[in-house]
């Protein structure tokens, strides 16, 4: 695709279903934007559905505003089955592409991708181009069948709406490679600063005492969603296994299925090795005092915490599955297992605390490999994407 020739007026406008989508995943993207002299605006559901805390939301609204970014509320569902939802959505974005004249919309997210691409269709014959950003399809090599009849007839049709399809993992890429997109790029992740993640023995010290650990305790962190889609329950059914005292389990996010988990631990006799620490902006300090980290999701794109974890050098034990495969090979950085093997991730995290030299060696080598996804690379890749569509000073 070659670059554009015409200097035209620089109109963006970056949207997800949530406002925290935007707040975690694409801060250097509008950056990026803004810096090169774009009118940049954002669209999201900034009331419901984030998976960051409410002050947090409106504290990342008016950083936005303090940028010159303007902000549009879209009440994009949680759900497909919400259709009053998405269809008052699909008005409000339609009135704001007829309004605005957007020369570029950036898209994300399975329902505001969705929605938004529809909503721009008629306005890509008067020249507005739109890149959507695929962060793990819904259809994937196991996925139930059901999802692959509801989501994988919608992404190809709305294909033809899109310009540029980003996809983050490999499996991803080749499964859009046979869509009608103009160009599909595979793009790794959304990038890490590595050097932010780097092991603090000091740090380690400070952050078990404020979470009321000692040397001799080991922890294993997990971070994301309380949710069915990153499955943790899995480990806590892990720590009944491994069943020492001095083994801990500190879960850092927000979810419905809190409570669930909660009294899971409580049935299991382990609610006292079960940490729910809520949600926190300390994650890369988070990272120093953990021991191994656990990710059993079912789902991924390509997973931010993992990669975070990775840079921290701290032993991983992951789920099998797309996206993680991607970071992760079994035996090298870490372990790789069935999500739903308890047992296996108990004896993961067995053997780890028993052979440090081992333990070691996935830190080492986990550091290394996540080099090849920073931010620095990621960020090269995302200019010269935008860089098809828009003059980049």
């Amino acid at each position: 695709m070659k670059r554009r020739t015409g200097r035209r007026a620089q109109k963006v406008l970056v949207m997800a279903s949530v406002a925290s989508m935007l707040d975690l995943f694409n801060r250097d993207n509008l950056r990026m934007l803004k810096e090169s002299g774009c009118q940049v605006e954002v669209a999201a559901n900034f009331s419901f559905g984030n998976i960051t805390s409410r002050e947090r939301v409106e504290r990342f609204r008016m950083e936005l505003r303090q940028m010159g970014i303007a902000v549009h509320h879209i009440p994009v569902p949680r759900k497909a089955t919400d259709v009053i939802s998405i269809l008052r959505s699909y008005r409000m974005l339609k009135k704001l592409c007829r309004t605005k004249g957007y020369s570029l919309i950036h898209t994300q997210s399975p329902i505001g991708g969705a929605v938004l691409r529809l909503a721009a269709a008629p306005f890509r014959k008067q020249g507005c181009r739109v890149i959507y950003t695929a962060h793990g399809f819904h259809f994937y090599k196991g996925a139930p069948l059901l999802r692959w009849l509801l989501y994988y007839p919608v992404e190809k049709w709305l294909s033809a709406c899109t310009d540029t399809i980003i996809t983050m993992n490999k499996e991803d890429y080749r499964l859009a490679k046979s869509f009608y997109a103009r160009q599909v790029c595979y793009v790794p992740g959304i990038g890490i600063h590595p050097q932010d993640y780097c092991p603090d023995a000091e740090k380690r010290k400070q952050m078990r005492r404020a979470m009321g650990f000692g040397e001799q305790d080991f922890v294993i962190l997990g971070v994301g969603q309380l949710s069915r889609r990153k499955n943790q329950e899995v480990m806590i059914k892990a720590l009944k296994l491994l069943a020492k005292d001095n083994v801990h389990y500190v879960l850092a996010g927000l979810g419905e299925l809190k409570e669930r988990y909660r009294r899971l631990a409580r049935r299991l006799g382990v609610e006292h090795n079960v940490h729910l620490a809520g949600y926190r902006e300390d994650i890369a300090d988070l990272m120093q005092m953990a021991d191994c980290f656990a990710f059993p999701s079912r789902q991924e794109g390509l997973p931010v915490a993992l990669m975070e974890a990775m840079a921290a050098g701290v032993p991983v034990i992951c789920s099998r599955i797309r996206g993680n495969c991607d970071l992760v090979r079994d035996g090298r950085e870490g372990r790789l297992l069935d999500a739903d093997d308890a047992a296996g991730f108990a004896e993961a995290v067995r053997q780890i605390m028993e052979q440090p030299r081992v333990a070691d060696r996935y830190g080492e080598n986990a550091r290394r490999r996540v080099r090849g996804f920073s931010a620095e690379r990621v960020n090269g890749m995302m200019r010269e994407i935008y860089g098809e569509y828009l003059w980049m000073e």
